[in-house]
């Protein structure tokens, strides 16, 4: 029986940091906080070829949570009160220095607020990055989503990031996240806790996104040509691209078993949608899909704003001491229990 791995990771205003290696985390230009309903339109300058130009470096951090919270109710958007209060909550919030909370502190804590890139700013007034259902929330798994998450989380060997029961006899037993290999799509384009930055490069029929955090570059064609064979299937997913007007729209399919969004996996399917909407600002929307996983598609909507600057290396392999210590740290163990064994303790 194959494998799976079943992360319900949620992206929200505060997360748990993820378990890969530190990088330093590039500081973006946020802009204002937008306090009005209505989304912004924009005329893209275009290029030598004539689609809209979307290049540059962007970065999608944010403070706006994930899903609504629950005393937001059912309300879409915050007040300019209230996103002046969660900015500034952000901001007092936001000094993590661990080497003041003494070593034990500082050690759990990995890191301390120098390597964060988690935002201070409110760069949408809505109430969450999910914008459909209207109740922001994530649709709900299907039965058969939670039968797998059940089945999946009581295995040793459990792959899933964050979860209980991962198993430690060998690399393989870690999250692909872990290994620095990849977080998968489309939360490798969702927000996090650092490396939030984007590279948008276009050329005749095609567009490259490079991704900070682990996922390397996404080359979409926009030919016109159609998916790879079903029977080719990625970690990151195959995406074609086409133009509808001013938006770049693409859809991405042919995922494999190997990586799971929020229990999906092989069924996923999802269409994104990049508009420029400003000199320095990207709307972008996805649609989520898999019947096999929730009870509906559900779409988020982030923006993202232009740095400005340059986007170095995530060098995660390179720094990836955690890996090298969790296994250590499990052959020592075992070598304990096998002394203590000998000694009849």
């Amino acid at each position: 029986m194959r494998l799976r791995l079943f992360a319900a990771v949620a992206v929200a205003t505060i997360i748990a940091p993820p378990g890969a290696a530190p990088a330093a985390a590039q500081t973006a230009r946020v802009a204002p906080a937008r306090t009005g309903a209505a989304t912004k339109t924009s005329t893209p300058t275009r290029t030598p070829w004539g689609e809209p130009d979307l290049q540059g470096t962007f970065s999608n951090r944010t403070i706006t949570p994930f899903e609504r919270p629950a005393n937001a109710g059912t309300k879409e958007f915050f007040t300019p009160e209230e996103v002046a209060d969660l900015e500034k909550r952000a901001q007092q919030g936001g000094g993590d220095e661990g080497r003041k909370k003494g070593t034990d502190a500082d050690v759990s804590r990995a890191y301390n607020d120098f390597w964060w890139d988690r935002g201070t700013k409110v760069t949408t007034t809505r109430t969450s990055l999910v914008v459909d259902p209207p109740d922001g929330r994530v649709p709900p798994l299907t039965e058969d989503a939670k039968k797998r998450a059940a089945e999946e989380s009581k295995r040793p060997a459990f792959r899933g990031t964050g979860a209980n029961g991962r198993g430690v006899d060998t690399w393989l037993d870690r999250s692909l996240f872990e290994r620095c290999i990849t977080r998968g799509m489309p939360g490798a384009m969702s927000p996090t806790a650092y490396n939030n930055n984007y590279r948008i490069t276009q050329s005749p029929g095609y567009v490259a996104i490079q991704i900070e955090m682990l996922g390397g570059t996404r080359v979409i064609p926009t030919d016109g040509r159609p998916h790879a064979n079903a029977s080719i299937r990625n970690w990151m997913g195959n995406s074609v691209g086409h133009w509808e007007g001013d938006t770049l729209v693409v859809e991405t399919t042919n995922f494999t078993d190997k990586v799971l969004y929020r229990g999906a996996a092989e069924n996923l399917r999802f269409v994104e949608r990049f508009t420029r909407v400003g000199p320095d600002e990207i709307e972008y929307r996805v649609t989520i899909t898999d019947p096999t996983t929730f009870t509906r598609p559900w779409t988020l909507a982030i923006p993202f704003v232009n740095t400005g600057e340059d986007m170095f290396e995530y060098a995660c392999h390179e720094g990836n001491y955690g890996m090298e210590g969790i296994l250590s740290g499990a052959r020592e163990e075992e070598r304990k229990a096998a002394d203590a064994k000998a000694r009849g303790k």
